[in-house]
């Protein structure tokens, strides 16, 4: 038959691997087990302290309990500090039974009489310590020591899952990053942009504006310089743009070869066409060579516009095809210029005139 003492024991690692589970976070783990040991066991002082990666330093404490726990400047704490630091280094349970007595111990609350450390260990790799501190001096009897043993064995395999769910999640974002991407210009990429443009579609609030930015006479400049050159080019007019997107809250894109695209929202045709002009004459102003443009010694950029309002007609291929043509039109007008999708229209009566 278990014993009482065993069934509590058990009873307590259940719920400190329940807590662990449901928590959010590493940072959350531990403020859950620590509220769960002070208030199942109970403790006066119970706290977890992490190590760096090095083993060397201390870097994080999260504690819970009846009385307060001075805090210590993590900055400075290494393991050459303290009852913990001692049990870092040796990687050995530290008991103290009169903390007056240890020249080690670092005062964290005067009513603390005794304490006792125990190593969070996990396949060799120390994670940290658990603290434990009582204001009595006969607190810490040989059971209840083994009862703390196992909960820093549990701690130890809580803290190991919850690192290895975030290496996983900053793995997977970085994926997902790398997945959006354009690995020329480091703008996001066509898939992205088809994701964000979709997503603005449907979002009913304030115009959405789309901007088309194709360099001009491009294929002759790669022709005559290299696409060594015209990569270089292409990744300062993706600099350029993303600068624009920075500061309008836009998304900037590659679109597609050598067209780029800024998704604006909240501006009407005047803001976004002036966000586009701002833009051609920043490019114009780099003076990036191009000896074989029939348009300027230099690079140039021409650019279409299409605002669309809110609402039900407003669909990603619908905004696209508004901005494409008013690009066509500002090409079509001699380059190195910007229309706008109301203007392409125009253009394009005329011409069928």
């Amino acid at each position: 038959m278990p014993s009482a003492s065993d069934a509590r024991l058990s009873e307590v690692l259940a719920q400190v691997s329940r807590e662990a589970l449901q928590a959010d976070g590493l940072d959350d783990v531990l403020q859950r087990i620590v509220d769960c040991v002070a208030r199942r066991l109970p403790v006066p002082i119970a706290s977890i302290i992490l190590l760096d990666d090095s083993g060397t330093r201390f870097i994080k404490e999260v504690w819970a309990g009846d009385i307060p726990l001075a805090e210590i400047d993590m900055a400075i704490w290494d393991v050459s500090m303290g009852i913990a630091g001692r049990c870092a280094r040796t990687g050995k349970p530290q008991l103290i039974a009169d903390v007056a007595v240890d020249p080690d111990y670092v005062m964290g609350n005067s009513s603390v009489r005794s304490e006792y450390v125990v190593p969070i260990r996990h396949r060799g790799r120390l994670h940290g310590v658990l603290n434990i501190e009582s204001t009595g001096e006969e607190f810490f009897t040989a059971q209840t020591c083994a009862v703390f043993d196992a909960v820093a064995h549990q701690v130890a395999g809580a803290i190991h899952l919850a690192r290895v769910v975030a290496e996983l999640e900053a793995a997977n974002r970085k994926l997902r990053e790398l997945s959006t991407v354009d690995g020329l210009t480091g703008l996001a990429n066509r898939r992205c942009l088809d994701e964000r443009l979709a997503d603005a579609c449907a979002d009913g609030a304030g115009p959405l504006a789309l901007l088309l930015i194709d360099a001009d006479c491009f294929k002759q400049l790669n022709d005559a310089l290299g696409h060594l050159h015209g990569d270089e080019c292409l990744r300062r007019l993706a600099r350029m743009c993303a600068e624009a997107a920075g500061e309008e809250d836009a998304l900037a894109a590659r679109y597609g070869g050598d067209e780029l695209a800024l998704l604006v929202p909240g501006r009407d045709i005047v803001a976004a066409t002036a966000i586009a002009e701002r833009l051609r004459r920043r490019v114009e102003d780099s003076a990036m060579a191009h000896p074989v443009s029939v348009v300027a010694p230099w690079v140039t950029v021409s650019i279409g516009v299409n605002v669309a309002p809110p609402g039900p007609a407003r669909t990603p291929s619908r905004l696209l095809s508004g901005a494409d043509r008013a690009l066509y039109a500002a090409k079509l007008a001699g380059r190195n210029r910007v229309a706008a999708a109301s203007t392409a229209r125009a253009l394009e009566l005329d011409t069928r005139a």
